[in-house]
């Protein structure tokens, strides 16, 4: 579908076969988009028409990766300052709106923080473009910020958006149970056009659950953004009393004094934590500093890029662009591939009208133009 000054004019509908033209706000490196590469039946597949994010690294990244071979747009830009009018139109719309001020780590402001509304201008897109779908994602604290005033809103508005507005299945998906190697919560909205009478359902959990040794093993030495992680003596000191899967207050009394941190205030979980090698990791975030690296259960350091790239489930070949904090930082934004790939074949399933196996949403399903939504 092309661009057009008003596109509710000319509405896409679902090709018989072929591409399925696909738009990307808030890209990321690009772990939905190499999920959506991957993805494809034998009648239709994906591509990109566009995509955009405001970090120069994660630009590089992912038109190195995602987007290799290809002319299509990578718009570098705050979303608040594009002009949404003019953004080509798409069949599809992914976007995983900032989610700093939703997290669980720090504080959370929701929608009266810096970042909480950037989830706005993908409802504008979608207004103006009423594409066939979207899939929104964030993270599992969006449900408890603003009292849960901030989901009700953003389910809300996506609910009733375009002119149809849109089916929405809502669900927390719990990555792990899905192979991914990796305790990672988020939420995922996919809605389908109202006009199209169709409701996603939620793939059913595979069953497997991936450790993180498992994850981890074989490693070739020359795969990219594998530089080894240096640590002051202090801290390998540190690391040498605490055992897998503790962190440094569970090991506290094990510490001798000079290693103890004097922290008054909240204790946080993942401070010098170490993996347990026989459970998935704990949720790879992009910060680093203070004691959150991802340590290793048996080797007294943090774990590499590529390392915390495999427990995102990043393909080896995928090179990540910018310094090491960079790269640290755009690997723990990402959404797993592997996860976003399940969605996304569930999704092309719909779409095509095939039956898989699924398990009710956790939220719920909302019919398009819906006013019935869950208080959280």
């Amino acid at each position: 579908m092309n661009s057009a000054a008003n596109p509710t004019d000319n509405l896409s509908r679902i090709p018989a076969a072929g591409a399925i033209k696909v738009a990307e706000m808030f890209s990321g490196p690009g772990g939905i988009g190499i999920a959506l590469n991957r993805t494809r039946s034998d009648k239709h597949h994906f591509e990109h028409v566009w995509a955009t994010d405001y970090d120069a690294d994660t630009m590089r990244t992912y038109k190195a990766n995602v987007l290799k071979g290809t002319d299509v747009p990578f718009f570098l830009s705050d979303v608040r300052d594009l002009d949404i009018d003019s953004l080509p139109a798409a069949d599809g719309f992914l976007y995983g709106f900032p989610c700093n001020d939703f997290s669980l780590v720090g504080e959370s402001k929701g929608l009266d923080g810096h970042f909480g509304g950037l989830f706005s201008y993908g409802v504008r897109y979608i207004n103006r473009v009423n594409p066939l779908f979207f899939l929104a994602e964030n993270v599992s604290g969006l449900s408890s910020a603003n009292e849960g005033k901030a989901f009700e809103t953003i389910l809300a508005s996506l609910n009733n958006a375009g002119q149809f507005g849109y089916n929405i299945t809502a669900h927390l998906y719990k990555f792990e149970d899905y192979g991914v190697p990796q305790a990672r919560h988020r939420y995922i909205l996919v809605g389908l056009r109202g006009d199209l009478g169709l409701e996603f359902k939620v793939p059913k959990p595979s069953g497997v659950i991936k450790t993180c040794a498992e994850a981890l093993k074989d490693i070739p030495s020359t795969a990219p953004n594998q530089e080894p992680t240096r640590q002051s003596s202090t801290v390998v000191r540190r690391l040498s009393y605490i055992q897998p899967g503790e962190n440094i207050w569970q090991a506290e009394d094990r510490l001798p004094p000079e290693l103890r941190l004097n922290v008054k205030g909240a204790r946080l979980s993942q401070i010098y934590r170490k993996l347990d090698p026989n459970k998935p990791a704990y949720t790879v975030t992009g910060s680093g500093g203070g004691g959150t690296h991802i340590y290793h259960w048996s080797e007294n350091r943090a774990l590499t890029n590529r390392e915390r790239a495999r427990l995102q489930t990043f393909p080896d070949d995928f090179v990540f662009l910018g310094s090491k904090e960079s790269v640290r930082k755009q690997i723990g934004m990402a959404v797993p591939c592997d996860g976003a790939q399940l969605i996304l074949e569930a999704l092309l399933k719909t779409i095509e009208g095939q039956v898989y196996e699924y398990v009710s949403p956790s939220v719920g399903f909302f019919e398009a133009k819906s006013k019935d939504f869950p208080k959280f």
